[in-house]
């Protein structure tokens, strides 16, 4: 017995334009055609037809099925590397989740519930560290962080919470460079102390010794210290000497200039 195009898409799910492009790629052949183009298929194609659909299901794409159906694959070695595919795809969902949940956390901690009171301690803060700098890296430091503190002016409570959340994900981000075995001195870190670099040069680009003056404040200043403890209680040690081995290697000047 065989049956139309139409009534094989009605029983099986498939469309009848599905079922022409499997034609058309030599995946699902009809039994027949006739003069006028009716395509025809028996039951051998539609025991195809289920194969086709399970291997489908499973995550296999057309060309594969091809392949296993074409006897050129084996059905099981198909399905392995499929799996394998979507294990790795598995593992960088995972990394994704891991991230969104960890922004979520950290804005949770950054919230702002008293925003009135959040800004009265933020300038209070902001003159002792201004005060701070100018003792450290003198007034000329001063003077930069004034335009860095005009430019915040019209920051929210919302734009404080987010830099919060960005500046723990940076910590974290070191503490994990840290974490691995990296010494302060090692690429991998300079790489990661960049990043960290790019963040204060938004509002100053401080010179080599500045900047590492700069990472003495990880151990010798309490603001700084604790957001670096946060995320590890050995970052504040680690990042004032790979911010001062960024400093020698890649803030040193090029020969001939001072």
């Amino acid at each position: 017995m065989q049956y139309s195009i139409s009534q094989v898409a009605k029983a099986s799910g498939v469309s009848a334009r599905m079922l022409r492009h499997y034609d058309a790629i030599g995946l699902l052949t009809p039994a027949s055609v006739t003069a006028n183009g009716y395509r025809w298929y028996g039951r051998h194609e539609l025991l195809r037809l289920q194969r086709i659909l399970l291997l489908r299901r499973l995550g296999l794409g057309l060309a594969e099925i091809g392949a296993v159906l074409g006897d050129q694959v084996d059905e099981a070695a198909a399905l392995r590397g499929h799996l394998a595919q979507l294990e790795q795809e598995r593992r960088r969902l995972d990394r994704v989740i891991a991230t969104v949940e960890e922004t979520i956390t950290d804005l949770g901690h950054a919230r702002i519930d008293d925003p009135e009171r959040f800004f009265a301690g933020l300038r209070k803060d902001g003159a002792a560290m201004r005060q701070q700098y100018r003792e450290t890296f003198g007034e000329g430091a001063a003077a930069v962080f004034d335009t860095a503190r005009a430019a915040q002016a019209g920051l929210t409570a919302a734009d404080y919470e987010h830099a919060a959340a960005r500046s723990a994900a940076l910590f974290r981000r070191l503490a994990a460079v840290m974490r691995s075995g990296a010494a302060p001195e090692d690429p991998a870190a300079l790489d990661a102390v960049a990043e960290h670099y790019e963040s204060v040069s938004h509002f100053w680009s401080p010179t080599a010794p500045a900047y590492a003056a700069m990472g003495e404040l990880y151990l010798n200043d309490p603001r700084q210290r604790e957001l670096a403890e946060r995320a590890d209680p050995e970052l504040p040690s680690w990042l004032a000497r790979a911010i001062g081995a960024y400093a020698r290697v890649r803030l040193v000047p090029p020969l001939g200039k001072a």
